[in-house]
C-alpha cells in the first residue's frame, strides 16, 4: 500500500459509495461501509489505535496531541458518499499527467469534453496532473478527495512529531449527499471544540458562508371522473401541477441566478388525475429571503388553485439547513486560522461562500463550528468532474499548517 494523496485517492473513488434519497436506513446504502472499512483499516496501520466504523456509516479516529500546553481540540471531516446524480459504478479514473492546456476528451465517451470555457480554473493547472473519470460515471473527488487529504495529512502529523499539534479528530460521515450526513453523528464521542470540513473546489478558498436552506412538499388533490364524463366536473391533479411549475419567475431559479441570488427549483413530480406532488428546494443566503421565496411559491399555488374550486392542496416546508455564518461569526479565529494555513502553504487565501451547504452548515449549529476548506475537485457530481494532484498537496499542506498553527496560538 503506498500513500501518497493521488495514491490515496486513485484508492477511494474506485468503491462505489452512492447515496440514495429514497432510503430510510442509515446509511442509505450499506456499500458506503466498505469505504468505511477501508478507511478505518488505513488509520489503523497509520497508529490511531481507536479509528472505528460505526453501525450508522461514521468514521472516528484521533491523532493524540503531543503539545504540552492545552490547544484546543479540532476536528477535520468529509463524506464519503456520492452523489444518486450520475453514475458512481465502476469509476475508471485517468490521469493526464503533466497537463499541457486545451480541452479534455473523455475516453470511455467521446461525446463528453471537459472544456478549458466551462472550466477556466483549467488554465491554472498548466503542468498539473488531472484526474477525470471516463466520462461514463462521476468521479467522487466530492468528496473522496478530502477523505485522501485528510489521510495523507494524519500520517504526515503521526510520523513527524517534531510537529507541534494539540488532539486532532477525523470525522468521515455517510449520506452528505442526500442531506443526512450528520444526523446520527456523536459530537459527545467525537469531543472536538471546533471542526473544518475538507469539501471545498479552488485553491485557497475557505468558506464561511452557505445558502440557508429548506424543501417544500405541495400535494394536490384534484377531482377525478371518468374522462368521457368530465365537462365542467373534471379537475385533473397533473394539470393543477404543471400550471404551477409554468407559472415559476424565471428569474429565481438555479440557471438565471448567481452569487449571492437564492433560488426556487423544482426537484421532483409525480402525478395521476387524483393526486399529484411537487417537491421543491428554496434557497437563500438570509432566512429572511427563504421566507420570502417560500411565501412567493405559495403564493402562486393559491392563485393556480382558484381556478379549480373542488381541488386542494397541502404545503409543507421542512428545514434543511441554514447558513454557518451566523454561528462562525462569533469565532472569528477558526476562519482566521484557517486563511493563515493556505497563506503558510504557499496560496493566495480567499474567503468565500457557497451555493450549496456541507456537513459543516448543521455541525455548526448543533454546536460544532465548522467553514468549510478547499479540496481542489471540480464540476462536482458529473461525469465531468476533476480534481489535479498538485491541488490535493496543496490541502494536505493546508491541513498540517493548521494544526501547527492551533498549537502556536494556545
Amino acid at each position: 500500500m503506498t500513500d501518497t494523496v493521488l495514491d490515496r485517492f486513485l484508492r477511494y473513488v474506485v468503491i462505489d459509495t452512492q447515496s440514495d434519497p429514497s432510503s430510510s436506513t442509515q446509511p442509505t446504502t450499506e456499500k458506503q461501509k466498505d469505504l468505511g472499512r477501508l478507511l478505518v483499516d488505513e488509520l489503523l496501520e497509520i497508529g490511531l489505535a481507536d479509528a472505528h466504523l460505526d453501525e450508522h456509516g461514521y468514521v472516528y479516529a484521533t491523532i493524540p496531541g503531543n503539545s504540552d500546553k492545552p490547544v484546543p481540540v479540532i476536528c477535520f471531516c468529509s463524506h464519503m458518499d456520492t452523489a444518486p446524480d450520475f453514475s458512481g459504478t465502476d469509476v475508471k479514473p485517468q490521469i493526464v499527467r503533466n497537463y499541457a492546456g486545451g480541452d479534455i476528451r473523455l475516453v470511455g465517451d467521446s461525446s463528453r469534453v471537459i472544456r478549458v470555457a466551462e472550466h477556466p480554473e483549467l488554465s491554472n493547472q498548466i503542468g498539473n496532473d488531472i484526474v477525470t473519470t471516463d466520462g461514463t460515471t462521476l468521479l467522487g473527488a466530492d468528496d473522496k478527495a478530502g477523505l485522501a487529504e485528510i489521510m495523507t495529512a494524519a500520517r504526515i502529523l503521526v510520523d513527524n512529531p517534531d510537529i507541534r499539534h494539540g488532539t486532532i479528530k477525523i470525522l468521515f460521515t455517510p449520506d452528505e449527499e442526500v442531506g443526512r450526513g450528520v444526523n446520527k453523528v456523536d459530537l459527545d464521542k467525537l469531543g472536538a471544540d471546533f471542526a473544518y470540513t475538507m469539501d471545498g473546489e479552488t485553491v485557497g478558498h475557505v468558506d464561511d458562508e452557505t445558502f440557508s436552506a429548506d424543501g417544500v412538499e405541495i400535494s394536490i388533490s384534484g377531482v377525478a371522473i371518468h374522462p368521457g364524463f368530465a365537462k365542467d366536473r373534471m379537475e385533473n391533479a397533473i394539470k393543477i401541477a404543471g400550471a404551477i411549475i409554468d407559472r415559476l419567475p424565471k428569474d429565481v431559479a438555479p440557471e438565471t441566478t448567481e452569487g449571492k441570488q437564492g433560488f426556487i427549483h423544482p426537484v421532483g413530480v409525480t402525478g395521476s388525475m387524483e393526486k399529484a406532488s411537487l417537491s421543491f428546494i428554496v434557497r437563500d443566503f438570509t432566512d429572511e429571503g427563504l421566507a420570502q421565496k417560500e411565501a412567493m411559491l405559495e403564493t402562486i399555488v393559491k392563485q393556480v388553485m382558484s381556478a379549480y374550486p373542488g381541488s386542494t392542496y397541502h404545503f409543507q416546508v421542512t428545514e434543511q439547513y441554514r447558513n454557518m455564518k451566523t454561528v462562525l461569526d462569533r469565532h472569528p479565529e477558526i476562519v482566521e486560522n484557517a486563511l493563515e494555513a493556505v497563506h503558510r502553504a504557499g496560496m493566495t487565501p480567499v474567503r468565500g461562500s457557497i451555493r450549496g451547504g456541507t456537513d459543516g452548515s448543521r455541525l455548526s449549529f448543533m454546536g460544532l463550528p465548522c467553514p468549510n476548506i478547499f479540496a481542489g475537485g471540480h464540476a462536482f457530481h458529473s461525469p465531468l468532474e476533476w480534481v489535479s494532484r498538485q491541488d490535493m498537496e496543496k490541502a494536505v499542506a493546508t491541513i498540517v499548517e493548521l494544526a501547527k498553527i492551533w498549537e502556536e496560538r494556545a
